[in-house]
């Protein structure tokens, strides 16, 4: 069972996400985001944790980071893109169990403080910007460390602000090139 409440986008997640934990959840509707979804959201983020599980598109994104910027101490679970896909479908509904269980328990914490442990020099070292492989790269690579797809930017934010360590991130990359 795990303790935090998980925020899910809606009726087929929650199910999806039953077959695979024991576990409240919140439905956001889509991100709409109506005032009371959002104080329940907070009012859960205090009193047990939450963990923000969104589909792995633009709209989930979104919700995301609507969610993030108002509530400070979110820890955030990402699935693979194509661990989320049925027939062009992309969800969290489509996922399963053993990949929605997978992706809750490497949920992070995202810092609010700013954190510079990576930075661009980085991500070109390890030809995840600035070639043709680079997109795989940073795709492979999120899904080694639990932090989800992003661009270059938004892979570099999720490095530092869910709190990777430079361990964590040799490994993956040893993995990665395996």
């Amino acid at each position: 069972m795990i303790k935090e409440i998980i925020v899910v986008e809606g009726k087929d997640d929650v199910a999806a996400v039953k077959r695979a934990v024991d576990a409240e959840m919140i439905i956001t509707g889509g991100f709409a985001l109506p005032a009371a979804v959002m104080e329940r959201i907070k009012t859960a983020a205090k009193k047990r944790g939450v963990i923000i599980f969104t589909d792995p598109d633009f709209a989930g994104e979104k919700i995301r980071k609507t969610i993030a910027s108002q509530i400070s101490n979110c820890k955030h679970a990402f699935l693979p893109r194509e661990q989320a896909m049925k027939e062009g479908d992309i969800g969290i509904e489509n996922a399963s169990p053993e990949n929605i269980l997978l992706a809750l328990k490497n949920a992070r914490s995202q810092t609010i403080e700013k954190r510079q442990e990576f930075t661009q020099k980085d991500l070109i070292i390890n030809q995840l910007i600035g070639n043709n492989k680079a997109s795989y790269r940073r795709d492979q690579l999120g899904k080694l460390l639990g932090i989800g797809y992003g661009n270059a930017k938004q892979f570099l934010n999720r490095l530092n602000h869910y709190e990777v360590t430079r361990d964590e991130w040799q490994e993956a990359l040893k993995h990665l090139e395996e």
